[in-house]
């Protein structure tokens, strides 16, 4: 059997209000989504080097927003506190604080973003 080096290779988040939902991830992130038609999707992309893991907000036929779906969890950068005061201004709201899962793995917070997604927020600090 092959081993993967990763899991996931790239994941997309739903979206039904394309702009908003773009607006909301690059104030959280202050870094200004690249976005594209790809025919019968709208796509915003998350900042990811080339060849490695990355991702998207897509509005498109068959993208339904779910607090209830798969849980994604995003890099919240060197300390997640950082993005975490940016989600309620962006128009989201923080439904767990920043907590530590233990000094090996990190915290964690979860956040609703403008769709109704519910996503979490990983970083070390």
């Amino acid at each position: 059997m092959e081993t993967m080096k990763n899991a996931i290779n790239w994941f997309e988040i739903p979206a039904t209000d394309f702009d908003r939902a773009v607006r909301f991830y690059s104030a959280i992130y202050d870094n200004d989504m690249p976005t594209r038609d790809m025919g019968h999707v709208k796509m915003g992309f998350f900042s990811h080097e080339q060849g490695q893991i990355g991702g998207a907000v897509v509005c498109g036929e068959g993208y339904v927003p779910s607090a209830d779906g798969t849980k994604v969890y995003l890099n919240g950068g060197a300390d997640l506190s950082t993005v975490l005061e940016r989600v309620e201004s962006a128009g989201g709201y923080v439904l767990t604080e920043k907590a530590e899962i233990s000094p090996e793995i990190g915290y964690v917070a979860i956040i609703q973003d403008t769709e109704g997604n519910h996503v979490y927020l990983h970083s070390m600090r």
